[in-house]
């Protein structure tokens, strides 16, 4: 059973799979940081400064206990706070179609490479013995008119 897994665990899908989902956790992270601190304040300035993180609906009462602001999303949250963060939400969807795209871009680039190049056209088939004694007949049955 141990050789089986050995075996299993060998195979280059396997670890290809591995390295994938390592290199897109991290990737992940990039993009993220990428729609966070660099898209998403661009997008906040054209839209007079709205910040989506900090959109949410609160569905429940806020503890008594609870100091901080209540327009604070991860304080509220950390409280226990029952919420709707749709800035969130609006945040993991551009980042899903950052990541999206640029998969895209990344398998287009790979199809185009990996395109095998046109072959040039083939030359046309070499006459068969059959049609070089048909040419060969016609040819002194044209002789033999003149």
């Amino acid at each position: 059973m141990f050789q089986e897994f050995k075996t299993f665990i060998a195979r280059g899908n396997v670890l290809d799979l591995a390295v994938a989902v390592i290199i897109g956790a991290a990737f992940g992270k990039i993009v993220s940081s990428v729609t966070d601190d660099l898209i998403m304040p661009v997008i906040g300035a054209i839209t007079g400064g709205v910040d989506f993180s900090s959109h949410f609906i609160v569905l429940g009462s806020i503890p008594e206990s609870y100091k901080g602001a209540v327009t604070d999303y991860a304080a509220l949250k950390a409280a226990g706070v029952p919420m709707i963060g749709f800035g969130s939400f609006i945040t993991a969807v551009i980042n899903f179609l950052i990541i999206a795209f640029i998969i895209f871009l990344v398998v287009r680039a790979a199809n185009k490479l990996m395109k095998p190049a046109e072959a040039p056209p083939a030359a046309p088939p070499a006459p068969t013995p059959s049609e070089v004694l048909l040419a060969e007949i016609r040819d002194e049955l044209r002789a033999g008119k003149r």
